[in-house]
């Protein structure tokens, strides 16, 4: 994951972790609708972000690839 990708993951799981504790959600239902809208708070900044640089900020960077093709190639 890219710097911005990581901090707009934390963004949707800071914002979850608050609006739960906020509502006091309880229950599988209640935190499902308290991570949705987290995920949305995420997903509205980062769309902000991109039509300000004029450009994705998604990447190809995946850490489990990565993992995979050093194993492939037998190093750590």
């Amino acid at each position: 994951m890219s710097d911005l990708e990581l901090i707009f993951t934390m963004l949707g799981e800071k914002t979850t972790t608050e609006i739960t504790k906020v509502r006091d959600s309880r229950g599988f239902i209640e935190c499902k609708d308290s991570a949705k809208e987290g995920g949305e708070v995420a997903h509205d900044a980062r769309k902000s972000v991109e039509k300000r640089l004029g450009k994705s900020l998604i990447t190809e960077k995946n850490f489990l690839s990565e993992r995979k093709e050093k194993k492939q190639l037998g190093t750590k």
